[in-house]
């Protein structure tokens, strides 16, 4: 059995996924990617996987391309690993869903097309690069030291352009099956963009869905009871009500309730109100409206919906605001992680790559959590003393400031192996600059 890092305990779990050659290389590049301060190649990770060269580089090249893992098997682990330790006690779990794209360049990039960049798009223009489409469901999960939720990838789709083939809400609809599978003892709400509002007319069981309203969406009311002796089907919707834009803007200002809400970790007032509607296009059966206002005046109206006919419309407005997480993990996994930077172009290798991005950014926050309570990397915060809320950036110092000591510490029995060590360190610090 490969030796386990310490800070890397934890990694344990997932260690059935793969053979035992398999594992020790997965421990290895993790900890490199996680030391590696240069681009993250799978060249510029050696050095720091495999300081001492015991294995050749086209292992981890290998490892992604061919190696024999299964990538479900592993978020598999992974998830039932993460709801285990972090929402044993919570019967409900709330997940967040979004797609991203991971910009390549280069042809022949297995699974890569033309995908819009939602970053660089504004509103009036669209921009368009040659990329990967990934879809993670993350674990939306408010950690120990306050703050925004985290969002914890759970397992991780590539979607590719084929004709006839699966659509984003197919690989949404799969993947939330996949979950509800691996997890029978959670229900789950599930919080995604408009553009996943379709979502609400093909969910599981055991999954609720809050997400934005259009603000031209046509709404109906609930069907009038049936009276006894019609003749004909019974009616699947009643008459039709006002666009959700002027809808708002007829309720009067007593119509309203204030109503304090959690978004992102803070508490704030809002205006809501609330009403069962039908929405043809997405869903037959009702769904909850919430409108939202802001009591200052200064935000435009919001839009709502809930496929839980009961639910709270406070916390329906809140945890629509918690999805922003997953917006942060895309933009940690891409600027800390450097998840567009492995070049791997044939077979599973580009897909897999990515997923494993998604992955390691769970195991630096599960290294973080673990170590709460604990002293943190020592950053330099001189001119920000006030800050209480652990950044991902903290987090990977963390863990980089454990595995250096760690295998420094096992390694530096000789004279002659600390000459070797301090010249990978300063061969480091170099790249770093």
């Amino acid at each position: 059995m490969p030796q386990i890092p310490q800070a890397l305990a934890f990694m344990a779990a997932i260690e059935p996924v793969f053979t035992q050659p398999a594992f020790a290389t997965c421990l290895r590049l993790v900890a490199g990617w996680v030391l590696c301060p240069a681009r993250r190649t799978l060249t510029g990770i050696y050095p720091f996987a495999d300081p001492q060269r015991q294995r050749d580089v086209q292992v981890y090249h290998y490892f992604f391309r061919a190696a024999s893992w299964a990538q479900g098997h592993l978020f598999r682990q992974w998830a039932r690993y993460q709801v285990g330790r972090l929402c044993a006690n919570q019967k409900t779990i709330l997940l967040a869903l979004d797609d991203t794209v991971h910009r390549k360049t280069g042809p022949r990039v297995n699974g890569a097309r033309t995908c819009r960049d939602a970053v660089r798009s504004t509103s009036t223009k669209s921009i368009f690069c040659w990329a990967l489409q990934y879809l993670p469901l993350c674990l939306v999960y408010p950690p120990p030291w306050g703050g925004e939720p985290l969002a914890l990838p759970l397992t991780v789709r590539l979607n590719r352009k084929k004709p006839g083939g699966a659509t984003l809400l197919d690989h949404a609809v799969a993947m939330l099956r996949e979950v509800a599978e691996w997890l029978p003892d959670h229900d789950f709400r599930l919080v995604a963009d408009g553009a996943f509002a379709a979502l609400a007319g093909r969910l599981p069981p055991r999954v609720t869905l809050v997400s934005r309203l259009r603000a031209d969406a046509a709404l109906f009311e609930l069907p009038p009871p049936r009276k006894p002796g019609t003749r004909g089907r019974p009616r699947l919707k009643g008459d039709r009500l006002p666009v959700p834009k002027k809808w708002a803007a007829a309720i009067p200002d007593d119509g309203w309730n204030l109503v304090t809400t959690w978004e992102r970790g803070s508490p704030r007032e809002r205006l809501v109100y609330a009403q069962r509607v039908i929405w043809v296009r997405v869903s037959k059966r009702p769904v909850l409206l919430v409108l939202s206002r802001d009591p200052e005046g200064r935000e435009a109206d919001d839009f709502f919906f809930s496929t839980d006919e009961a639910d709270d419309p406070a916390a329906v407005v809140g945890q629509y605001a918690d999805r922003w997480s997953v917006e942060d993990t895309f933009r940690n996994v891409k600027q800390y992680l450097g998840a567009e930077q492995p070049q791997s172009w044939k077979g599973i290798g580009p897909e897999r790559v990515g997923a494993f991005s998604y992955f390691l950014y769970g195991v630096v926050w599960l290294a973080r959590i673990g170590r709460e309570g604990q002293p943190t990397a020592a950053l330099p915060r001189e001119w920000y003393d006030h800050k209480s809320c652990v950044s991902f950036l903290d987090a990977l110092a963390d863990l980089r400031q454990c595995l250096w000591n760690e295998r420094i510490n096992a390694t530096s029995a000789t004279k002659a192996e600390q000459v070797k060590i301090q010249e990978l360190l300063i061969q480091a610090l170099s790249w770093a600059a």
